[in-house]
């Protein structure tokens, strides 16, 4: 599997290349975990609701990310500064989410769990790199399509090689609009969720797809083949490794106000163009999920 251009890597070079190598190899490691646990049973449990799900899998592949990271970087080569762990399984056990200027990894070990129960194949790992706060690398593997999508500040963004751009679309009434529900299901959430996309197709959007994946409904945007996303309800986790790969592209994110975007706010809005994501942002009205930072 390669990770991008010709040789299957992306542009060489810059500080924090071994890193990025070694993301790339656990994502493909950890994506065979998960393609050979997709037709095994499954010990499901939930965490915050009925529709929030979590398996012994996502367990065992955050675990096996974590300490080998742990294990390779230590301190990154800086002086006193050691590196920090942000991951899905360990935030629902009580971690704190915390941003802060160490290198910080941002993992979620299996996004889409719901669609991994279930065998749906849309199924992907997503690890994230951060240093003074800022998105570095961004890698995320579609398990069962093989599909690696890369993306490296300043460096581009691709999959599997070949490299990504945005679509240009400024017309809402010509858009495809990605989403996902959130893991709340009470009657207000869902009221407004469903005014969120009642509002978008009354604007015209060509559609409104749910696929149960955020990360890989955001490379969808990052690749063109679709024009804007929006969320309530997701988190830094979900986020992260696509924030980077999507600006790569030469796409937006931002928050779901119109301002930058806040990794921690658990919403957002993402688009190829500033004009679609101001006219998505405009439409909305917020689901207040609260903040991963302050759990």
């Amino acid at each position: 599997m390669k990770a991008s251009g010709e040789d299957g890597k992306a542009p060489a070079g810059g500080p924090w290349e071994e890193c990025f190598e070694a993301a790339v190899q656990l994502a493909l490691r950890a994506g065979q975990i998960i393609r050979k646990a997709l037709s095994e049973e499954k010990c499901v449990s939930t965490k915050t609701s009925a529709a929030d799900l979590v398996t012994e899998t996502d367990r065992v592949v955050e675990a096996l990310i974590l300490q080998e990271l742990q294990t390779r970087f230590p301190s990154h080569g800086l002086s006193s500064v050691h590196c920090r762990f942000i991951a899905e399984e360990a935030a629902a056990a009580g971690a704190k989410c915390v941003l802060t200027p160490s290198p910080t990894w941002i993992v979620d070990p299996i996004d889409g769990t719901c669609n991994f129960v279930h065998r749906f194949p849309t199924v992907a790992v997503s690890i994230g790199f951060a240093v003074n706060q800022e998105l570095e690398f961004g890698v995320i593997y579609h398990c069962t399509e093989e599909r690696l999508y890369t993306g490296r500040r300043g460096q581009g963004a691709f999959c599997n090689g070949q490299r990504l751009r945005v679509s240009g679309e400024t017309d809402l009434s010509k858009a495809l609009v990605l989403t996902e529900i959130g893991p709340r299901r009470d009657p207000a959430t869902l009221k407004l969720f469903l005014s969120n996309m009642e509002r978008l197709l009354h604007a015209g959007a060509h559609g409104v797809r749910v696929i149960g994946s955020s990360t890989l409904a955001l490379c969808h945007l990052a690749a063109g083949t679709a024009d804007a996303y929006y969320q309530f309800g997701l988190h830094c986790w979900d986020l992260a490794a696509a924030t980077v790969i999507i600006r790569e592209a030469g796409g937006v994110v931002m928050d779901t106000s119109g301002g930058p975007l806040d990794l921690m706010s658990c919403r957002v809005v993402a688009a190829g163009t500033r004009e679609m994501a101001v006219l998505i942002a405009q439409a909305l009205q917020t689901i207040n999920y609260g903040r991963d930072d302050e759990r």
